[in-house]
């Protein structure tokens, strides 16, 4: 595994290895990626959301973007996300620290859906999925794009539109396809390293791709991928004026503040830090996670003859990552009562060991602790196939492909409370893993039709899909209840009731005789202390809810494509799909496009979709601490079948379905290019976490009943459902121009942008339907992410050098939170005296980053490029205390899609051979 301590070596390193490739003969590409220098836009040839050959961006029926390798190796990010969140206005992803697995694996959105929404294919064929399920919300099993690096890219093709009909399920929101570097000779060796103005979260990555011939008429091309990064804090001291209930007035508020717990117990302060914003001795870190990763690609193919050609790429990914969870106090009492001096508690909760004497975990933690997270995702897959003619208007496309992918969790510098002094401080929760198996069988066949202008393309195939999931078992010590999950572990006191009349055991007798402080009859007795269950953090994956679920699926489509005239251009598809879970589906998709004119078309497409549960989605269980509020709970998520979940209403979950509306324009206009579309997503019976239910004493009798490990600490629970209709309504904007300056050099300017607006229907879960989605719910669905977002590229060249500069726009939005209690059976938030507006919300403003570069081309083919993101080092609105959902050191939103780390200032080497 990679392993770069410090910037001084890993640069060194990179420059040493680029010292290598400038010794090595220069040799010409065989195949050199489409770029806008050479080739107009609209002229890009696609394969994406089409089956006919030679259709380009122009005449496409549906909108797609291609993005070139030059794009992409000129966005100053290694996460391939976070290159798609640069260059497609209607792609978003962000960073969520304190959030399991998906700190590592991160969720992402097309036109405002989720990640599990977009079919991701390399090579034109289905990724598999990543093994995470994020928790909570939506619930997104998604492909891992991350695992992709974008050294392998020759292009990407972003179809954005629905296209289930066409591939199958998730094509929802659109697809992306990811098309693999093909030279069988050259290659390039880059090196980059950058750091953010604030000193930390430095990155270096070396990347690199060579292509080989096969033979005398086959190619291998290798992309290997490698990356260290620092990990960066952006946040402030633990203090309880963050804290929603704070009068900043008087002084007066509740939760644990460090500078007051440093000024009452003077003896544990030189464990603390000075408490400065974006210090990395604050006790708890919020930031970006330490990284490090390699990625590597391999894509081959070989032309047996002029009618049989055999494929197959394969990838291997392995990175891992680390950072804070939430940061436990050494006294849980301290400063829990209104009172600005702070309460002084007990230091911790004291329990009776089996001597009887007592015990509290700041003998182990005197200043508290905050666990560290880390995941190591493995991912790696194998795709192979022939593909050829069966006559000259006959070809087929056979294919056979496998894909998996582990997250393996480690947990450090926590406990598992219930073992007391017994506890070990670091543990393995287990291990989440996801595989597929899959076998296509394409066909196409190109009918003349004597009435059309073009021959009828009738593609028609079949498709069986084997897909697992697994929950690893956890070590025992991450999710077994020790001794203290129980009152009275050591049998000292009798059972009588109620606890004033009882009287200690011969086992007591015993301790108090050795001088033990034992007191049977009083209930606040260390003796009665029951204690949390599980890695505190992130409880192990215990056997009960550990196993793997397997589930298959086929398919059979047929598309038909033509020219009907010389300006009509129809596509009709339909697509029949039958799980052995949830039975069948069929879905149809019907596209068009007119020639207005010799430069504009008009298009447009109407469709029907779907997004069956995901094997993850239907058996994963999860038992963690949250912080709604400021204040720990533990809160449970469990599978819609489970009986804890039945118990609250839970039904078994179906697959969510769609209709697509469509309808754009694209025009030429002399160096002007441009794109405008219009869209609707319905989506029935949309995937969503019910709202976080609190355990009432009878729905903890359930949860003992279920066996729920730790069931009596369990304070909150969770199942995922199909909660509610929607509707997205956007559109999607692209125009480029191209200006020759002559001796001046020539210019490349990019506007691109997208509107999205969400709506929530009918509430299809609870009895009443309100109960397990409330106001909250449905007010941060529809406003909690800014509903328009562009980037403005301006690209210049002259000479030997090159400029770079993009100004990423974000529209504003609103959160909200409910902080008073909420009722049974209301769906409002309701009011109270210190909420009187019942619903809290706060209006966080738009931004604007800059990010700007500067490149020389040096002899040899040696690319040496400067840069920033962030220029004006902005950033977003802070969160308000009041919603109560920043604070406990945390400044900036995690959801905010607006980066929050700053400026970053970046050096990049390429030498292309």
């Amino acid at each position: 595994m990679l392993k770069l301590k410090n910037g001084a070596s890993g640069l060194a390193v990179a420059v040493s290895l680029l010292a290598v490739g400038v010794t090595l003969p220069a040799v010409s590409q065989a195949q050199e990626a489409t770029s806008a220098d050479t080739t107009k836009v609209g002229e890009v040839v696609v394969v994406t959301g089409t089956r006919t050959r030679g259709r380009t961006v122009a005449d496409s029926a549906v909108p797609v973007d291609v993005l070139t390798s030059e794009a992409i190796t000129a966005v100053a990010f290694t996460d391939t996300q976070d290159v798609l969140k640069t260059l497609v206005p209607s792609f978003n992803t962000f960073r969520q620290p304190i959030s399991d697995g998906a700190t590592f694996i991160r969720p992402a959105t097309l036109r405002g859906l989720t990640s599990d929404k977009t079919l991701v294919l390399v090579n034109s064929k289905r990724r598999h999925r990543a093994a995470l399920v994020t928790i909570g919300g939506s619930g997104t099993q998604g492909p891992d794009v991350a695992t992709i690096p974008a050294s392998a890219l020759k292009t990407v093709e972003v179809l954005r539109d629905g296209a289930a009909a066409q591939y199958g399920s998730d094509a929802i929101a659109g697809v992306l396809n990811f098309i693999l570097k093909d030279n069988d000779s050259g290659g390039e060796l880059s090196a980059s390293m950058g750091q953010y103005t604030e000193g930390d979260g430095e990155d270096i990555t070396i990347s690199g791709n060579l292509g080989l011939a096969l033979g005398e008429s086959g190619f291998v091309s290798i992309s290997v991928e490698a990356n260290s990064a620092q990990g960066t804090n952006r946040g402030d001291q633990w203090s309880r004026a963050q804290s929603p209930q704070y009068d900043t007035a008087t002084g007066v508020g509740t939760g644990f503040d460090v500078a007051l717990y440093r000024a009452t117990y003077p003896q544990f302060a030189g464990l603390f830090g000075p408490g400065t914003r974006n210090n990395s001795s604050n006790v708890q870190i919020w930031g970006q996670p330490e990284n490090v990763a390699f990625r590597s690609f391999v894509n081959a193919g070989y032309k047996v003859s002029d009618k049989i050609d055999l494929y197959a790429f394969a990838n291997y990914s392995n990175s891992e990552g680390s950072g804070d969870f939430n940061y436990r106090f050494p006294d849980p009492e301290f400063g829990q009562t209104p009172n600005p001096n702070g309460s002084q508690g007990t230091l911790g909760p004291a329990i009776r060991l089996q001597n009887g004497t007592t015990w509290t975990g700041t003998s182990r933690f005197p200043a508290g602790y905050t666990p560290r997270f880390s995941g190591n995702v493995i991912d790696y897959s194998l795709t192979a196939g022939v593909r050829g003619e069966l006559s000259p208007r006959w070809s087929y496309d056979a294919t056979i492909r496998y894909g998996y992918n582990k997250i393996s969790y480690g947990l450090s510098e926590t406990q598992n409370p219930s073992y007391g002094p017994a506890s070990p401080t670091s543990f393995s929760p287990g291990d989440l893993v996801a595989d597929e198996t899959a076998f296509n069988l394409d066909f196409s066949y190109e009918l003349p039709v004597a009435m059309f202008a073009s021959p009828l393309t009738i593609s028609y195939g079949a498709e069986y899909r084997s897909e697992g999931y697994e929950l690893v078992e956890g070590n025992k010590e991450s999710w077994a209840a020790g001794p203290y999950a129980k009152p009275d572990p050591w049998g000292f006191c009798n059972l009588a009731q109620p606890i004033a009349t009882r009287t200690p055991t011969a086992a007591g007798l015993a301790v108090i005789a050795a001088g033990s402080t034992l007191n049977c009859a009083n209930a606040s007795d260390p003796v009665y202390r029951l204690l949390g269950v599980g890695s505190d953090g992130f409880p192990g994956n215990n056997p009960d809810y550990s196993g793997a679920i397997d589930r298959g699926s086929y398919a059979v489509y047929v598309d038909f494509e033509a020219d009907v005239t010389d300006k009509l251009f129809v596509g009709v598809a339909g697509r029949f799909e039958d799980y052995e879970d949830f039975g069948s589906t069929t879905d149809g998709k019907i596209a068009a496009r007119y020639e207005l004119t010799d430069d504009i078309n008009l298009r447009a497409s109407i469709g029907t979709g779907f997004r069956a549960p995901t094997p993850g989605q239907l058996s994963t269980a999860n038992v963690s601490t949250r912080f709604p509020a400021s204040e720990p709970v533990a809160s449970g998520l469990f599978p819609a079948t489970n009986p804890v979940s039945l118990f609250l209403g839970a039904k078994p979950l179906e697959p969510e379905r769609s209709k697509n509306y469509s309808a754009g324009v694209t025009a030429a206009l002399g160096g002007f290019n441009l794109t405008l579309d219009f869209y609707q997503i319905d989506i029935e019976g949309q995937f969503y976490a019910t709202r976080s239910i609190t355990v009432t004493p009878t729905i903890q009798a359930a949860l003992i009943a279920a066996n729920v490990p730790g069931a009596n600490t369990i304070g909150a629970v969770q199942f995922f459902q199909n909660a509610f209709d929607s509707v997205t309504k956007g559109v999607d904007f692209v125009g480029t121009y191209r200006a020759d300056f002559g001796d001046y050099g020539t210019t490349n300017f990019t506007l691109s942008a997208n509107y999205n607006t969400f709506k929530v229907g009918d509430i299809l879960i609870g009895s009443p339907s309100a109960l397990l989605f409330l106001e909250e719910d449905v007010f941060d669905f529809e406003n909690g992410v800014p509903e328009f977002k562009s980037n403005f590229t301006v690209n210049h060249r002259v000479g030997k050098f090159s400029g770079m500069v993009r100004a990423n726009y974000w529209g504003s939005y609103t959160a909200s939170n409910c902080l008073t209690a909420q009722p049974i059976s209301i769906f409002k938030c309701p009011t109270s005296t210190v909420y009187p507006e019942g619903l809290i919300k706060q209006k966080l403003g738009s931004e604007v980053l800059i990010d700007m570069e500067v490149s020389y081309d040096f002899p040899k083919d040696v690319i040496v490029t400067a840069g920033v993101r962030n220029i004006t080092n902005e950033y977003p609105d802070e969160g308000a205390a009041r919603l109560g959902e920043t604070g406990n050191g945390r400044v900036y939103r995690s959801d905010s899609l607006i980066d929050w780390q700053g400026a970053y200032y970046y050096l990049k080497i390429k030498k292309t051979f």
